[in-house]
């Protein structure tokens, strides 16, 4: 409390026109700031989102048609089922790949660092089409991997046209959502804290999982996220690198829409997706928030 609210019996003096004036104008400011981004989104995800919305309820008649029709078909169940799956997998490769390859960033020098760090990046200015063309080179019957799974006796193994070759190509891809926010994390924590408890007589192993993990989870459940759900929609990869026995749920979507015209088909299935997103991007925070409290705590 200034001089002035001690004088005036607490309660702050009145502002006269031209402060007022002055609080409108950047209140119109940061209105006008933030215009740009709001007709963004409103145009590029609630617009159509709503359009979805609107045709899974009503086409073609109004009701729950749809849901009921995706909920009582086999097949979409199994498809939903190895969606979820595959994104699951792609999750724990690249957490498993990802992880180690961000400890490196932190834990060399600049120049080893840089490097790393250019290697991430690089797929960034490659498209994903290219991308995924090469996967099929690469993954083909006659391609490299099977040259170099004959040279080890594994010769016979399929990986184009299968959902194995789907998870390598999409794990590729989405490896940097992983590293990068582990590295801002990892970047931001104290190795001292590591080498005191070794001071201590913690052993590497224990110095690890009871130190450095816990300060690092921030990173993994960013990291996990954004792995997750980018691969719920995937369609080019596994459209290239899969089979239709393999289908994932962003290609049936594509059938029911541009193949069939059931526009209200594919609005409830892509309403079921996003509402199971939800739910799972609402676990995670749950599970991080307690975590981070627990941390807190101890």
């Amino acid at each position: 409390m200034t001089v002035v609210d001690v004088l005036s019996g607490g309660a702050a003096p009145p502002r006269s026109r031209a402060e007022e004036a002055g609080a409108q104008r950047r209140r119109r400011s940061a209105y006008a700031l933030l215009a740009p981004a709001l007709v963004l989104v409103i145009g590029v995800f609630a617009a159509p989102l709503g359009v979805m919305l609107w045709r899974a309820f009503t086409d073609p008649v109004a009701g729950f048609d749809n849901f009921a029709w995706y909920a009582g078909d086999a097949v979409q169940r199994e498809v939903l089922l190895r969606t979820f799956t595959t994104g699951l997998e792609v999750t724990v490769i690249c957490l498993l790949l990802g992880y180690p390859y961000a400890y490196a960033m932190v834990a060399f020098g600049p120049k080893v660092r840089a490097a790393l760090t250019l290697l991430v990046l690089v797929p960034f200015w490659t498209s994903l089409m290219v991308r995924t063309f090469a996967w099929v080179i690469l993954l083909q019957d006659n391609g490299p991997a099977q040259a170099l799974l004959s040279l080890v006796g594994l010769g016979d193994v399929q990986l184009i046209r299968t959902n194995l070759g789907v998870v390598i190509g999409m794990s590729q891809i989405l490896l940097p959502f992983m590293v990068l926010p582990l590295y801002a994390v990892m970047s931001g924590v104290d190795r001292r804290l590591v080498l005191a408890s070794s001071s201590l007589g913690a052993k590497p192993l224990t110095s690890f999982t009871r130190i450095w993990v816990p300060l690092t989870m921030q990173g993994i459940g960013a990291g996990c996220l954004m792995v997750f759900i980018s691969s719920l929609g995937f369609y080019v990869t596994p459209a290239l690198l899969g089979s239709p026995d393999n289908a994932l749920i962003s290609q049936q979507i594509y059938v029911q829409v541009n193949g069939l015209l059931q526009w209200g088909r594919g609005g409830a299935m892509g309403v079921v997706l996003l509402l199971l997103t939800f739910l799972v991007l609402a676990v995670l925070m749950f599970v991080l928030r307690r975590a981070s409290r627990q941390e807190r705590a101890s």
